[in-house]
């Protein structure tokens, strides 16, 4: 094996085991920059000597052993400082004894619940928006600083400014490291639930650049999300959550054309819809119907996924049953981006005429301002019914506003398909 194959080998296992080494490291450590730190030390010593001895029979597992090895050295250190001004060399010992047991018992022990309690703590609403999906697309995701940088479109120091300070935060707030009692719970979810659906949505339809979609994104949130419906069964919105994904990502290879350029939901090839991630989507959302609690935000959402999934046109779409669960959405999360999409499924369900009416009564939401989907919605709903010239303006006007190349261009040729 190559030096190069080795350390792409390295980056695979880092990938996989990171998460699970920094959330055994952060029972002990009780410090995610210090687990981190010391994760972090264990990759360095791989890199040092995988190149020459080869890649382990178990890599994972390896890595942990060292990670574990500077814990222990670490607690060790810690103890000492602070036995000299406190304690003397019995009571050293017996701490010294305990810890160790503590490092064993974290390090040897199943690794879900620790896993769950890294996703709280990454998803911490002490921390902002911004900051909780940087720290977490780095501590359980394994992604690089410059990786999220690039992902997000903002400068690398920025990102790596965000998490130390999130770090900072975490230790100066002494954070625990627990999943949160049940009062806090409901709260502490939502937020992790907010993180994943927000780095899979910029995936999905990137904010800006060059990009219409960016499938790394959404293959991570992705995967957190199935990690996180395994360590929290009972919870109906993490499923829910995870069968919007699963269906919304079923759909990825008919999204673009073969040079990348958008190709909006109701032009797609549904042959090309993955069936089974439409089926994966399809299991969860019946997971989470089954526990029986009052339908959230998230499983509404998936049953909208779900409505678009079961047609096999667009023109075959329940868009009644869409429309009325938009209403439903509107309710439990009141949003003008959800009645924006509304409107749409109330254009398609009964005509385009009753979709601009209920469109025109968002024209003086504040929050849709600079949305350009608004003026985009606006200006389909006026095609369809023949208003080309203002159709035109308004294709134009949602081009203006959007910073996604990809988008600008297709707006700007429908702009240019509005014969007067």
């Amino acid at each position: 094996m190559t030096a190069s194959d080795v350390h792409h080998a390295i980056d695979a296992v880092w990938r996989l085991e990171s998460a699970r080494i920094i959330a055994g490291l952060m029972r002990i450590v009780r410090d995610v920059g210090v687990a981190e730190e010391l994760a972090q030390d264990a990759l360095v010593v791989a890199l040092e000597k995988w190149p020459e001895s080869g890649v382990p029979a178990n890599p994972g597992a390896w890595l942990m052993a060292t990670a574990k090895n500077r814990a222990i050295d670490r607690v060790r250190r810690d103890i000492r400082l602070e036995s000299r001004q406190e304690q003397l060399g019995h009571e050293l010992r017996t701490e010294q004894d305990s810890a160790e047991d503590e490092v064993d018992a974290a390090l040897d022990d199943e690794v879900g619940d620790d896993l769950l309690r890294l996703m709280f703590i990454s998803c911490h609403p002490v921390l902002s928006t911004e900051a909780r999906v940087a720290l977490t697309l780095r501590l359980l995701g394994g992604l690089t600083t410059d990786e999220i940088a690039r992902a997000f479109l903002v400068p690398e120091p920025t990102v790596a400014q965000r998490i130390v300070r999130a770090k900072r935060t975490l230790a100066k707030k002494q954070v625990p490291f627990e999943v949160p009692p049940a009062d806090e719970r409901a709260a502490r979810l939502s937020s992790v639930l907010e993180v994943l659906y927000l780095v899979f949505n910029e995936g999905y339809s990137a904010t800006a650049g060059d990009d219409w979609m960016r499938p790394a994104l959404c293959r991570e949130a992705l995967r957190l999300g199935r990690i996180l419906a395994e360590l929290a069964p009972d919870e109906p919105e993490v499923h829910g959550l995870v069968a919007l994904m699963e269906i919304q990502s079923s759909r990825a290879a008919a999204r673009t054309g073969p040079d990348g350029e958008p190709i909006p939901l109701l032009e797609q090839n549904r042959g090309r819809w993955d069936r089974l991630l439409i089926r994966r989507g399809f299991a969860a959302l019946l997971r989470a119907e089954r526990i029986g609690a009052p339908l959230g935000p998230y499983v509404v959402q998936g049953a909208i996924a779900a409505c678009h999934a079961q047609a096999g046109s667009a023109e075959e779409t329940d868009w009644a049953r869409i429309a009325t669960l938009y209403g439903a959405l509107a309710r439990l999360t009141p949003s003008p981006v959800v009645e924006l999409n509304r409107g749409v499924a109330l254009g398609m369900a009964f005509g385009p005429a009753r979709g601009l009416e209920h469109v025109d009564r968002l024209a003086g939401e504040p929050a849709l301002a600079r949305y350009h989907l608004l003026p985009s919605v606006r200006a389909d709903l006026l095609a369809r019914l023949g208003r080309a010239t203002e159709a035109r303006s308004e294709y134009e006007r949602a081009a203006s506003l959007t910073r996604n190349a990809r988008e600008r261009t297709l707006l700007l040729e429908r702009a240019a398909a509005c014969a007067p």
